[in-house]
């Protein structure tokens, strides 16, 4: 009867105290109902949106900016931009470290806003501003070096908290609880709405203001906006949930390696429940994943070479390891070649703010007699295809998909990677179609060139990249956040942003290759202008490329073993040692 009344307490607990090694403002076990889940990151997500909005503002129109105002070639502007837009993405890699380990999130972010004021001042204060009051043929050399150290401050910045922001908001729902564990599959479809809705205004009122009023202004607005998420940010701070850090993610890593390494000659046992494992009942902090079958050399680490005394070898942990830390090294093992078959689509969704963005400047832009579309509001079509496919996915498709396949999540992570995959191909294929399309305009009347060509033209090829971009760039997010080590999950974010950041490098590195191999073949693909260039074989370059690439991807995801945990409460889905309580992340 004692029992029954404990475990009793336990349930009741739990429903109203949250025991996932979090922690409230105060440092005390968060309450269920007034911390965490939506009314805490709803917070977050609103700096999410301002600080979308300012980088987008920027990135959109960086192109046209360097092109115009800094006098750069197309082909020098394009891989500017791809590599700002690497070093952007790549940064969280480094810039999560940091502020994690030694400036803090909040110095991080306040970085991110030198750079936006450095931005301002290098369009506002005239003796740093591009040219003087005449025409000039180049900018003076004060801007180009003051403008270039402002985006890369913001880059820096930007790396600094984007991780840690993301991986922030989804941990403000607790894995264990079933309710929140499925609003939190929801938070990733949220997140990435709340991020297209910055990029929309980015792209049209800021881009409107950049076009119409000036750059200055628009740099102010990014400042101001940045300032106000700011306080937003700190009025949510007594509904978060916060996670304490643990020291560093990658020293167990290493740990198993050695010891694995270190029994190599050792056999395994028969049965993988012999390997050492901290018992549940001792286990106070994180989770407990379950023992998978691939990879078993790493399993020699979890290998007790003295049965009759486990506690003295449990003293060196570069000696023995347990079966999670274990599976923790299998996980990021996992993680490689997923991330390398994710970098054609990444190369792909690069195109969208270079090329894509560039073909709208020589169409006829007009909406009406007096207003003018600006070139960088096209990319409003990706981000409301991504609305629109992220909407559609999360409140119609989801609650199919659950009924039909019985996947808590509908369908399985990689398998919405790879729908969006799908998505990049067409992508190219249209795009190769429409600069066809345009550049036969070109050759008919020469003088009037593709302006009798209306942007719209571009409107498909923006609309299915961000319907791609809503199931593989929201897949790539749940994926490197719930497929890593729970305490490496900031750095899962910046795995993710650093698939975009080294497809970007990617992007500048074929370009570069191609422009040598056709130059020496007669005629560059890539010429001063776009009249003068052949982007549409560019185009279906990289849809070869991404077909193949896919085919790779599909033998992986079908073979891909996903993250088991052994949960406090039974979770029916996968199968861990006899008699445990499991659940999968998949």
């Amino acid at each position: 009867m004692e029992q029954i009344k404990k475990g009793e307490l336990v349930d009741v607990d739990e429903e109203k105290w949250v025991y996932d090694s979090s922690m409230d403002h105060k440092g005390r076990a968060p309450l269920r109902a007034s911390t965490g889940v939506w009314k805490a990151s709803l917070f977050i997500i609103a700096i999410e949106f301002s600080e979308r909005l300012s980088y987008f503002g920027i990135a959109t129109s960086l192109i046209i900016y360097l092109t115009k105002v800094m006098h750069e070639d197309l082909k020098t502007a394009a891989k500017s931009v791809n590599y700002w837009g690497g070093v952007t993405t790549m940064m969280p890699l480094l810039g999560g470290f940091l502020a994690d380990a030694y400036l803090g999130r909040f110095s991080t972010v306040l970085l991110s806003s030198v750079g936006l004021l450095l931005l301002t001042m290098s369009r506002v204060v005239p003796s740093w501003k591009p040219c003087g009051p005449g025409l000039c043929q180049e900018p003076r050399k004060v801007h180009e070096v003051v403008f270039f150290l402002a985006i890369y401050l913001i880059s820096i910045g930007t790396g600094g908290h984007k991780p840690s922001l993301e991986s922030f908001g989804a941990d403000q729902f607790d894995d264990d609880h079933p309710e929140e564990r499925k609003k939190k599959m929801s938070f990733f479809n949220y997140w990435n709405a709340g991020l297209c809705t910055g990029l929309l205004l980015g792209v049209t009122l800021i881009v409107y203001v950049q076009d119409h009023v000036s750059w200055g202004v628009a740099d102010i607005i990014f400042t101001a906006v940045l300032a106000s998420s700011l306080v937003v940010f700190c009025l949510g701070r007594p509904f978060y949930r916060y996670r304490m850090p643990t020291g560093s993610p990658l020293t167990p890593l290493v740990q198993v390696v050695v010891a694995a390494i270190a029994k190599r000659n050792l056999a395994l046992p028969c049965d993988p429940a012999e390997l050492y494992e901290v018992p549940k009942s001792e286990n106070t902090r994180g989770r407990l994943l379950c023992h998978t079958k691939n990879l078993k050399f790493l399993d020699k680490a979890a290998i007790l070479e003295d049965k009759t005394n486990p506690e003295k070898k449990q003293q060196n942990p570069w000696r023995l390891a347990t079966v999670t830390k274990v599976e923790e090294m299998k996980l990021i093992i996992n993680v490689i070649p997923i991330w390398l078959t994710s970098l054609p689509f990444g190369i792909c969704a690069a195109q969208g703010s270079t090329f894509f963005l560039k073909q709208g400047t020589t169409m006829n832009r007009n909406i009406t007699h007096t207003f003018q579309i600006p070139p960088a509001s096209m990319y409003a079509l990706a981000a409301l295809g991504m609305i629109i496919s992220v909407t559609l996915y999360d409140r119609i498709l989801v609650p199919i998909l659950r009924r039909t396949t019985g996947n808590e999540r509908g369908i399985k992570i990689l398998q919405r990677i790879g729908i969006g995959m799908v998505f990049s191909v067409i992508t190219m294929v249209v795009a190769a179609l429409v600069e066809r399309k345009r550049l036969s305009t070109v050759e008919e009347d020469p003088l009037k060139s593709s302006i009798s060509m209306s942007v719209f033209w571009l409107a498909p090829q923006f609309v299915i990249i961000g319907i791609g971009d809503g199931f593989t760039l929201v897949g790539l997010q749940e994926y490197f956040y719930d497929q890593v080590p729970d305490s490496m999950r900031s750095l899962g974010i910046a795995l993710y942003l650093s698939v975009i950041g080294a497809a970007n490098f990617l992007s500048s590195f074929l370009i570069t290759i191609v422009d040598r191999v056709t130059e020496k073949s007669g005629k560059s693909w890539f010429g001063k202008d776009l009249n003068s260039s052949r982007l549409d074989n560019f185009y279906w370059l990289l849809a070869a490329i991404t077909t193949v690439n896919m085919c790779f991807y599909v033998v992986l995801a079908r073979r891909y073993s996903y993250k088991t945990v052994q949960n406090r409460a039974a979770v029916v889905v996968a199968d861990c040692y006899e008699g445990d309580d499991i659940g999968t992340i998949a």
